[in-house]
């Protein structure tokens, strides 16, 4: 079966700008369209439908931006779009990881890191050309590239500088002034790397308020996952976008901290931090 959708998801990537429905997607592999809907987004946390407006999305920004002096009306037709209002505005944030990519552990992917000191300890950043991949806490610069090396063992990793990589550091910069001055809270393009269930759990906390805490049943619950409380604390867990993906204001039922990957202590101080805000 992961052969199959891989096989699918591929299909679609070559054939982005094409009319594709449901059954004749199926039938690639022998399959219905009701139950390929189901297996593939099962699988990779989107519809057939969805990935292909993505991608369409995602070639016409291209496009326009090697090409400015094509009309983007009609940039917008070629590319598949019955109108405008077609366009699909789902950003990665909201799409998380693509099939092409799942279990690749950044197979043929540039990846640029930076770090910045803040308020709540050293910090590293990293983004692939789709947005930021990973943010994390540490005690060392050495002990942070070993844990992006390890969630990203295939890719190409380097370090960035404002003349190498400068949307990342303009992206490390707009985090570290809301850590440091409660400036505005930035907006920064996400690539999340994750299962179906881990992207929703992620989204879900992506939707709170700046001071909004939840507990994990909460988050099972809005989900639509009412019985998966102890998956929905190993998702946030397994988050490794801290601050911008806020696991942190995931709480007990009772209301005291739980765990998180960055320490207890640095979670009470995001907490506290945030009421100030």
């Amino acid at each position: 079966m992961k052969d199959r959708l891989v096989y699918i998801a591929r299909h679609i990537e070559q054939h982005a700008q094409d009319t594709l429905s449901l059954a004749s997607l199926g039938a690639l592999v022998g399959w219905s369209a009701s139950y390929l809907q189901r297996q593939f987004k099962a699988r990779f946390g989107v519809s057939p439908k969805e990935y292909q407006n993505f991608l369409r999305t995602q070639h016409l920004k291209q496009h326009l931006k090697q090409s400015p002096e094509q009309n983007t009306l009609d940039a917008i037709y070629a590319f598949g779009y019955g109108s405008p209002s077609r366009i699909d505005g789902t950003s990665m944030r909201h799409l998380g990881m693509t099939p092409a990519r799942y279990g690749k552990q950044g197979q043929g992917e540039d990846i640029s890191y930076a770090f910045a000191h803040t308020p709540f300890g050293l910090l590293a950043m990293a983004a692939t050309d789709r947005g930021v991949c990973f943010v994390e806490f540490g005690d060392s610069e050495a002990l942070l590239v070993d844990r992006l090396k390890k969630d990203f063992s295939q890719a190409c990793i380097t370090q960035s500088s404002q003349q190498t990589s400068p949307q990342l550091q303009t992206w490390l910069s707009a985090l570290g002034d809301y850590m440091q001055s409660h400036g505005p809270q930035p907006n920064l393009p996400l690539d999340m790397r994750g299962t179906a269930f881990q992207v929703q759990v992620w989204q879900f906390l992506l939707q709170l308020a700046s001071q909004q805490t939840v507990s994990y049943g909460d988050v099972a619950k809005a989900i639509g996952k009412p019985k998966s409380t102890r998956a929905v604390a190993n998702a946030c867990g397994q988050n490794n976008i801290a601050v911008l993906v806020p696991c942190h204001k995931v709480l007990r039922s009772d209301g005291s901290l739980g765990g998180y990957r960055w320490g207890t202590e640095r979670k009470r101080a995001l907490l506290k931090w945030e009421q100030q805000l």
